[in-house]
């Protein structure tokens, strides 16, 4: 989990400013933002919006400590995982009362696309089948992350599928 001091070094640096240019922008000490990025104080609200409208992420992905993968979102180049890593969840659970669980590193998947590889059957099912691989691994390298996929077929199975 990051806080909120590590998220505003980490989105200042990728702006590429440093704290002095933030403290400028912003109107406020070179000290604030240093107190910030050290988990010393905390930016009033005001500053709060400003600073997620600076750097292109909602206020909520800004201040809340654990991330948040149920939002579906197109992410600024400059503020993109490099997708070596970045990975791919997929949670599949049945009306029989199984539950998988998979975590795939993204290369993987982009490796296994230029084999041929396609989504895998799970216990039997075929409810990952459908699933474009090809079509996710586009859609992340241009940026996109968080639940991509939710299915509930009517024969109960329930399927997801996140990027992050």
């Amino acid at each position: 989990m990051k806080t909120l001091g590590t998220k505003i070094a980490e989105y200042r640096k990728l702006k590429g400013m440093t704290q002095d240019e933030l403290a400028k922008r912003l109107n406020v000490s070179a000290q604030a933002v240093s107190k910030w990025e050290n988990d010393l104080s905390i930016p009033d609200l005001t500053i709060l919006i400003e600073l997620a409208d600076l750097f292109n992420v909602s206020l909520d992905e800004l201040i809340r400590q654990k991330e948040n993968n149920e939002v579906v979102r197109m992410v600024d180049e400059k503020l993109r995982k490099p997708i070596e890593e970045m990975m791919l969840k997929v949670i599949v659970d049945s009306k029989d009362g199984d539950k998988v669980r998979v975590n795939l590193p993204m290369t993987l998947i982009k490796a296994g696309l230029a084999l041929g590889m396609t989504m895998p059957e799970v216990n039997g099912k075929e409810a990952l089948m459908g699933i474009d691989m090809e079509q996710i691994l586009n859609l992340v390298e241009q940026g996109l992350t968080g639940r991509l996929i939710e299915v509930d077929t009517a024969d109960g199975e329930h399927v997801e599928v996140f990027v992050e």
